[in-house]
């Protein structure tokens, strides 16, 4: 199906129409159904995540516009095996957004899923996807020209019409700062790069928590104790892994992730207490000197 300007299936709500309009800034993909709106919306919140790991092997699961896991592995496989290991519940019935093809295996393995996004299918794949009736996505456009494509964030409201310029801010080497006596290692490091790319891209305020290329916990727009409520997802898994921020931390958000044994934690900045805080407790700080605070 190749869009144009047509009529969606539904709005958010039942009672809401909805449309999607054909535009100069659109990438070029095909859909085997017709989407939804909160469809379309998923998509793209997997596609600003994917796009951050387009030459690797990565899947992203939405659910409602909310990213739920986030894994790299050395097959499309293993990174499929491990998103869902992160996150098994809201596995079912998401939007599943992948870097590379998909076979006829993989097909199989996401059987229960809402849409299924991919740059291709084999054709075995798409003769299961159809056979079963799900939906799928066809990304024709390389996903290493997807940010080439985003346009301003355009917000309507009573007040009048917001406009801003894409977010499009990337680490800087003369920003990245291990800022603590304790120094991370290389794959820590890595680690933390990656959970930085991902809490890009969810709701502020963000707490990611990733270990070895891969999310155990995803907190996103909560106001309150956000921090523990990703450690308490996350639960063991907390033990020596990442801890990304989208806001600067405080003395007691360093307490609580030393509790839960966090190695490494990532922030835009950190205050001289928060530095103390964290080398009384031998935990590693890396301060970007960016932020990326998502509404």
């Amino acid at each position: 199906m190749n869009i144009e300007n047509f009529e969606i299936t539904s709005g958010v709500n039942k009672h809401q129409s909805a449309s999607i309009e054909k535009n100069d800034r659109m990438i070029d993909y095909t859909s085997s159904k017709k989407l939804s709106f909160l469809d379309i919306l998923s998509i793209t919140q997997g596609l600003n995540v994917i796009s951050e790991f387009f030459d690797v092997n990565a899947v992203v699961t939405v659910s409602n516009t909310g990213v739920c896991a986030v894994a790299l592995g050395k097959s499309l496989d293993e990174a499929l095996v491990e998103v869902i290991d992160s996150n098994p519940v809201d596995y079912m019935d998401a939007n599943v957004i992948v870097s590379a093809e998909v076979n006829s295996d993989m097909a199989k393995m996401l059987k229960q899923t809402n849409v299924v996004v991919a740059p291709k299918f084999t054709k075995n794949a798409i003769e299961y996807f159809d056979s079963h009736d799900i939906c799928y996505v066809t990304i024709n456009t390389p996903l290493k020209d997807y940010k080439k494509y985003l346009s301003e964030e355009t917000r309507v409201t009573p007040l009048g019409t917001l406009v801003q310029a894409p977010n499009l801010g990337e680490l800087q080497k003369d920003t990245f700062k291990v800022v603590s006596k304790a120094k991370p290692t290389v794959e820590q490091i890595e680690d933390a790069v990656f959970a930085w790319k991902v809490a890009n891209h969810v709701k502020s305020q963000a707490i990611v928590i990733a270990k070895d290329l891969k999310t155990s916990a995803i907190s996103q727009g909560l106001q309150t104790s956000f921090v523990e409520h990703a450690l308490n997802y996350a639960c063991e898994k907390t033990k020596d892994a990442i801890l990304a921020s989208d806001m600067p931390l405080t003395v007691y958000d360093i307490n609580a992730a030393a509790q839960g044994r966090v190695a490494l934690i990532i922030v835009p900045e950190a205050s001289k207490d928060v530095i103390a805080a964290a080398d009384k407790l031998q935990m590693a700080i890396i301060t970007t000197g960016i932020t990326n605070i998502l509404y």
